[in-house]
């Protein structure tokens, strides 16, 4: 009889085709109650599977991340067998997991949110019948027979490799689907969930494909924890920062430059703002800024291996009869800088900033404020080497991400490392060289990390760091890359102490990464209450009445000439309303003048969380506030 050896050691003899879920029974009663599926060896399977020989077994729950994942898509499936059920003409397609839960697309006409309450009524009723889901494995033809109908399926069975185990799975004989699975063993499992929201997509992303229906929904093991998640979803919603930034006059969107954003004169101060910040941070660590063009030919984009690796994602021109190419990254521009002139070894490292707009063709099914947008500025650079230099390089890159975090209130990043992936430039040598520099360099500061294989760029392998904000979603943002390829392509050299020349390593880092999407984070973050250094209104004065007016105005001249943004509110409001109307809008500190601050020479202080901090002289609350940007508080 085989054996099953469990995650402390031990081993078990079973009899030969017994079911995984019969050996949790057996040995561990406790955990096959909360099991979903199980790895085998290095496989995840059903609980259904048999033990055919000796074998190492893990049990895992919705505690694990890849058993909530099982959970998750079974739930893609009982929506699906719902939606069919309902609507018999509609042709399921996919149905994937999702970081926010999980959808399934649908061929037919747009649902409707009657629709979306009724297929979750069905939803109910199908999981409280409690059918088994149970695999099955088929031959091609079989397969092609079974889904006739559906041309969604066929086209994934023909591009199924020749010999490929086509498994589909029977939801009791009332629904099959075409699935590798693993799932949960019935859907009676699937209890807590929610359906979210509805959105179009066409049929794998591309715009020639017919427009299918997306119908997203999450679901929880426990009613519990699918409560607190609604309850967050419906906090998420009052921080939308399309709301926000409308409510304080940040930016727009407008028809007529889908998926560009319209910065208004506030937000520009939030964008410089944050800008300034980024200049100052790469001067104090010996960065220079460059610029580069915006339009550049198709020859410098083949060579880069954009034109080849990326070009779905960016728009062309022609110009003087020659293709050329709207900039869907900075780095090329920057390495010409780096080739306009001879270097030395005595030059490098060479540390290149670049705040640059790029562009990129977005679909508009995906396009969301300023979280996915086609024109966004990225705080590029671009760092220049020898080998030498090249660990104590990462390293300083990555404590700047983390400083710079820090400073936003992003404490501990979620730090990814991504390795080589199938579709690469260079070979195996270089990519061995800087994947280990990047390893290096986070075991020099003792962070840790994860391992995403095959998910490196094109040219080089990356460091990602993830952030989370207050309501717990995780946000990528910056990268640091390591890239022997493109100084090859693009014969960068720099003249060595042996006066002969050598090819320099090139670091690609983005910190913040796009500056719209990091506002729009910022902004849901902080609910709006933006940090007192990048808010664009810091101080608002309010005199009490129209005798008031000429000392509001001299107490708001003295601030601004001190390097403040102050507003004066001297509309015919009642006071209360002018104050409320100033915590709305989210400015950090309100100033009440009346008789008595007048005669007094100060001013009543009170901050939009509604605290009266009492009377204060002008210049003694300008020097705090200076006091205050300059210590870039979080407030």
């Amino acid at each position: 009889m085989p054996f099953v050896e469990l995650p402390d050691g031990g081993r078990h003899e079973v009899p030969a085709g017994t079911t995984l879920a019969a050996v949790a029974e057996r040995l561990a009663p406790a955990l096959a109650r909360r099991a979903v599926a199980v790895w085998l060896d290095d496989e995840l399977v059903d609980l259904a599977r048999a033990v055919e020989g000796d074998a190492r077994v893990r049990f895992v729950t919705t505690a694990d991340p890849e058993g909530l994942e099982v959970f998750r898509h079974s739930s893609a499936h009982l929506l699906a067998e719902a939606v069919v059920s309902l609507f018999p003409d509609a042709k399921p397609t996919i149905g994937p997991v999702v970081e926010e839960g999980f959808y399934y697309d649908f061929d037919h006409a747009p649902f409707s949110e009657e629709d979306l309450g009724r297929i979750e009524a069905r939803m109910r009723e199908i999981a409280a019948a409690g059918r088994p889901l149970r695999r099955r494995e088929l031959g091609r033809e079989e397969a092609l027979a079974l889904f006739a109908g559906n041309p969604y399926k066929l086209e994934m069975i023909h591009e199924m490799p020749a010999g490929e185990t086509i498994s589909v799975y029977d939801q009791g004989g009332a629904f099959v689907d075409l699935c590798r699975g693993p799932h949960l063993p019935d859907l009676g499992r699937i209890r807590a969930f929610k359906l979210t929201k509805l959105a179009g997509a066409y049929w794998r992303a591309d715009v020639r494909n017919p427009m299918l229906q997306r119908v997203y929904g999450i679901s929880f093991e426990d009613p519990k924890a699918l409560a607190a998640h609604l309850k967050a979803l419906e906090e998420a919603k009052r921080r939308d920062h399309r709301r926000i930034g409308k409510e304080l006059d940040l930016f727009s969107f407008h028809e007529e430059g889908q998926g560009f954003a319209f910065w208004h004169a506030k937000g520009a101060i939030v964008f410089n703002e944050l800008s300034a910040y980024i200049r100052e941070e790469c001067r104090r660590r010996g960065y220079v800024e460059v610029r580069t063009p915006m339009i550049l030919n198709q020859e410098l984009w083949l060579r880069s291996g954009h034109w080849d690796h990326y070009a779905e994602a960016m728009y062309f021109v022609d110009i003087d009869q020659k293709p050329h190419a709207v900039k869907p990254m900075n780095c090329p521009g920057g390495l010409l800088v780096y080739r306009s002139r001879l270097r030395s070894y005595r030059d490098l490292p060479i540390r290149q900033a670049e705040l640059g707009m790029v562009h990129r063709n977005e679909l508009s099914g995906v396009l969301h404020g300023l979280f996915r947008v086609r024109a966004f500025t990225q705080d590029d650079a671009h760092v220049f080497c020898t080998e030498d230099q090249l660990n104590d390089e990462v390293v300083k890159l990555i404590r700047f991400c983390i400083d710079v975090y820090r400073t936003f209130g992003f404490p501990d990043p979620e730090i990814k490392l991504s390795t080589q992936p199938t579709d690469h430039i260079g070979d195996e040598a270089i990519w061995t060289l800087a994947t280990e520099a990047l390893r290096a360099g986070l075991a020099a500061i003792g962070l840790p990390h994860k391992v995403a294989p095959g998910e490196g760029a094109f040219y080089g392998p990356k460091i990602d760091f993830d952030i989370r904000d207050s309501l717990g979603r995780r946000w990528q943002c910056g990268t640091v890359q390591v890239d022997f390829s493109m100084p090859e392509r693009f014969d960068l050299t720099y003249e060595g102490a042996d006066g002969r020349p050598h090819r320099p390593v090139m670091l690609h880092r983005a910190i913040l990464g796009s500056l719209e999407r990091f506002i729009g984070v910022l902004i849901e973050h902080t609910a709006g209450r933006l940090p007192l250094w990048i808010s664009p209104v810091q101080a608002r004065v309010i005199p009490v009445g129209p005798a008031h007016q000429d000392y509001a105005r001299s107490v708001a001249a003295g601030m601004e000439a001190a390097g403040l943004r102050v507003e004066v509110d001297a509309r015919e409001e009642t006071l209360g309303k002018r104050v409320r109307a100033a915590q709305v809008e989210q400015v950090n500190y309100i100033l009440v003048v009346g008789d008595r601050e007048a005669e007094a020479g100060t001013v009543n202080v009170r901050t939009r969380d509604n605290v009266v901090h009492g009377p204060a002289a002008p210049a003694e609350l300008t020097a705090r506030l200076r006091e205050e940007i300059a210590a870039r508080a979080l407030g």
